[in-house]
């Protein structure tokens, strides 16, 4: 894979080394370093070691390369702590999906318990979708492949 970078991009700063971070697994094409605002204790991002944006930037070879690691580095982080009974993984694209920082990345959040200070609210808005609703998404949807 060829890296590219952005110079004003904090990640490709910490890639290139001029900014520290905590990294707990590195290779050739990922970098996985301690989030710093630590969400809970182990929080991980896993980044591409490649300038891109967001999800919409990958191609197939780069999406096969960094989601592969994605496990490894996810049970390395469960195995360091038997306290760890769950995990979160989450990959904000945009900023009304939350992205701060605008070079993909992807968050592994260990989970301890249900009362841990992370949250996902996913709200069943299914009383408000018909069969032909739904049809009719499904249909937008695999037009675009």
């Amino acid at each position: 894979m060829e890296h590219k970078y952005d110079e004003d991009c904090i990640f490709c700063k910490i890639i290139k080394g001029e900014i520290p971070s905590y990294t707990v697994y590195e290779d050739d094409d990922v970098k996985a370093f301690l989030d710093i605002s630590q969400g809970t204790p182990g929080h991980t991002l896993v980044i591409p070691k490649t300038h891109v944006p967001d999800i919409f930037a990958y191609d197939s070879e780069l999406a096969a390369t960094v989601f592969s690691k994605i496990p490894k580095i996810a049970n390395a982080l469960k195995a360091s702590n038997p306290a760890i009974i769950g995990m979160n993984i989450v990959n904000n694209n945009g900023k009304v999906a939350y992205q701060s920082v605008f070079h993909s990345h992807f968050h592994l959040v260990p989970r301890y318990s249900d009362h841990d200070d992370f949250k996902m609210i996913f709200k069943d808005n299914s009383a408000q979708y018909d069969e032909e609703q739904l049809t009719k998404l499904t249909n937008q949807i695999k037009a675009q492949f």
